[in-house]
């Protein structure tokens, strides 16, 4: 987790959340959290981005240009056009003290870009009737009812998943959270004692009332999912979402063997973590956990985009709608990061990101043109990779989306 952070979170207009715990968002200290870290950092770097590679260059020259100048070990990139993968290109090396290539069929982490991958999950168990989006949290874990904070019990699911539950980021007892790292005990009893603590913590402002991105809710829900089903929820999230939709490269935790590697202050990360500082703990599943290639991740996106469309194949309509569309004072769906526009690009814009402190990934979908982006690499802000893939993708929007409109003359 770096800097004590969370996982990153959405967008170009925001920096990446701090990477150690919080890296999950983009990260917990690199960026703010939430919404506006991402964004923010988004906002100046793709601006300044923009045009810095030529429309003429190829996708493997656009990655080597924007990796010159930082110690980037390794950057991919899948380019999503008219609801379809039109390129894929990946550059570097697996591991920055050795010579083998990153290859397209490479598993990467993807940090809190997996939460989008949660919510799809929450919402097929909704419409098999399995968990409901407006019940209160008193109901849905009737034996944690009495000991959580009063101001927690009404709290829906919609709450959690959007960030409007008021809850922190993370456990506020450091050494608390620290302890998960080395737990041995199976990972849905884990999740449960991580829960307690989290429904213990003073909330950061009212339950519904404002945006405050934390990966506590997102681990309250899959412990819902977990109660609801008697499954844990990465055999939950590999029966709703993986094997639905093809994601035969997706898993939970590091990719094993021949795999490229995270980095973290000039140097490969060969052993797993043991405390936030280092990455995220194995419950973090639901929160940003997970490893996948490109292609999958592409399969996930473009499953979005024809759910923009009344078109998508893993859910209803109203969820895709529900995911999409931001909650009422927030810039957040269900967790896509909701946005009027980007780097000067129409919208609407779906953004997140995400960051352990050693990787960071980003995906931006363009839904009015069924076109959208993925960029992953395995290092982070510490090592230039946000210059980096920023660097590609602030050239890559300009033929994804059509500019904004200019302001009217007065």
């Amino acid at each position: 987790m770096g800097t004590r952070r969370g996982a990153c979170k959405s967008g170009f207009t925001a920096t990446p959340a701090r990477i150690p715990m919080q890296s999950i968002r983009t990260r917990w200290t690199v960026v703010p959290s939430g919404t506006r870290g991402l964004r923010a950092l988004l906002a100046l770097g793709l601006i300044l981005a923009i045009g810095s590679a030529g429309a003429a260059d190829t996708l493997d020259a656009r990655i080597t240009t924007a990796m010159q100048g930082t110690a980037t070990p390794a950057m991919g990139v899948l380019v999503i056009r008219d609801g379809k993968v039109a390129d894929q290109a990946v550059s570097g090396v697996r591991r920055s003290d050795a010579k083998t290539a990153a290859t397209r069929d490479d598993q990467w982490m993807i940090g809190s870009t997996g939460k989008p991958i949660t919510v799809a999950m929450i919402a097929r168990l909704v419409e098999q009737g399995v968990l409901t989006w407006d019940a209160p949290l008193s109901t849905m874990l009737p034996e944690l009812s009495a000991q959580m904070r009063p101001e927690y019990r009404n709290v829906t699911l919609v709450q959690l998943l959007s960030h409007r539950a008021g809850l922190p980021e993370n456990l506020t007892d450091a050494a608390a959270l620290d302890a998960f790292f080395t737990d041995a005990r199976p990972l849905p009893v884990q999740r449960e004692a991580y829960i307690k603590a989290a429904l213990a913590d003073a909330p950061v402002h009212a339950p519904g009332t404002e945006f405050a991105y934390s990966n506590s809710g997102f681990l309250i829900a899959a412990v819902i999912a977990e109660h609801a089903t008697g499954k844990d929820v990465e055999t939950l999230m590999q029966r709703e979402v993986f094997d639905p939709l093809g994601m035969t490269g997706a898993g939970f935790g590091p990719a094993r063997g021949n795999q490229p590697l995270g980095h973290r202050a000039g140097k490969p990360v060969t052993t797993a973590p043991r405390k936030a500082d280092d990455g995220v703990p194995p419950i973090y599943t639901a929160a940003g956990n997970l490893h996948m290639r490109l292609q999958d991740l592409a399969l996930f996106a473009i499953d979005q985009l024809a759910g923009s469309q009344g078109k998508g194949a893993l859910l209803t309509p109203a969820s895709y709608a529900l995911m999409q569309t931001a909650q009422p004072g927030s810039g957040s769906g269900l967790d896509w990061g909701v946005q009027p526009s980007i780097a000067g690009r129409q919208g609407p814009v779906l953004v997140h990101g995400g960051s352990d402190g050693n990787w960071l990934a980003w995906v931006v979908l363009f839904p009015g043109q069924n076109n959208a982006v993925i960029a992953i690499a395995n290092a982070a802000e510490d090592m230039g990779a946000d210059k980096a893939t920023m660097g590609v993708l602030g050239g890559l929007f300009a033929e994804l989306a059509p500019p904004l409109a200019a302001p009217a003359a007065r």
